[in-house]
């Protein structure tokens, strides 16, 4: 992997804990400069040491995703310290494993808030500064969710296709001024994505998915995913066998119908 990032200015959210801290971890190894983004500051500052990056090239600027209508005035932080946002990372967010049928939609609008919602009033912050530098990343952590329906994951699931619409749209209307935009799609990666999902009341799911308790380290999707950025991909999959899925709902959606209708939600 080369050094593509030394000096690039970099903001992740959701950097407190599995992909976004590999994220943070694998930059700083390459010299980017980061702002590191997520509710629990105690967590920024614990992953902004396993950084190692000295305070000249590292920001820690929490703030909550359900809230992100102070988009411009977190920016405007940003562009005082380092004077540019080279790449966005929108990783920040959460899952769900409940029924639709007793989801209230109070679960389902807080969903789309912070995996939707939140996505965009960032990007459309960052964009005038990257369209008057005619330069940027625009990199958007999806899921193989945003592919296909599954179990339990309604809301959830709904979220990221709803990314997939409008990056992709804006995507085409942004790549005249330089900007480029990488969405990521994980299958089954070992987070605390599942321990942290709600549940059909709101509650937390509190447990580990067996699926995702054996699945890929959150280290080595990283890692696949700045190869995809350095790469300039336009969507990148990433995880273990359960990818497979994703061809069959395309190529052959009478089998993908069959097997999804045997898989566990867990």
């Amino acid at each position: 992997m080369t050094n593509k990032f030394k000096d690039k200015v970099i903001w992740i959210t959701g950097a407190s804990s599995g992909i976004g801290e590999a994220l943070a971890i694998e930059f700083a190894k390459q010299g980017a400069r980061l702002i590191l983004s997520a509710r629990r500051i105690e967590e920024l500052n614990r992953v902004a040491l396993l950084t190692k990056l000295p305070p000249l090239d590292l920001m820690i600027l929490p703030f909550d995703l359900k809230n992100t209508n102070n988009a411009s005035a977190l920016i405007a932080q940003i562009i005082n310290k380092f004077g540019a946002i080279d790449v966005l990372i929108n990783n920040g967010g959460y899952s769900q494993r409940g029924e639709a049928i007793s989801t209230d939609i109070k679960i389902d609008r807080e969903l789309m808030e912070v995996n939707y919602f939140a996505y965009i009033n960032l990007t459309k912050a960052v964009l005038p500064y990257m369209k008057n530098k005619n330069s940027g990343q625009l990199v958007v952590i999806s899921s193989i969710a945003g592919k296909f329906g599954f179990y339990l994951r309604s809301g959830y699931s709904a979220s990221k296709h709803a990314l997939h619409g409008f990056f992709e749209s804006l995507r085409l209307e942004t790549e005249k001024f330089g900007i480029k935009t990488l969405i990521v799609c994980p299958g089954k990666i070992k987070t605390n994505i599942s321990f942290h999902a709600v549940d059909a009341k709101g509650n937390e799911h509190n447990k580990m998915d067996e699926s995702h308790a054996n699945a890929m380290s959150a280290n080595e999707c990283a890692i696949k995913i700045i190869n995809a950025i350095s790469n300039n991909k336009e969507e990148v999959f990433i995880g273990g066998k359960e990818l497979i899925m994703i061809k069959l709902k395309r190529f052959l959606p009478k089998l993908f119908s069959k097997i999804i209708r045997k898989q566990s939600p867990y």
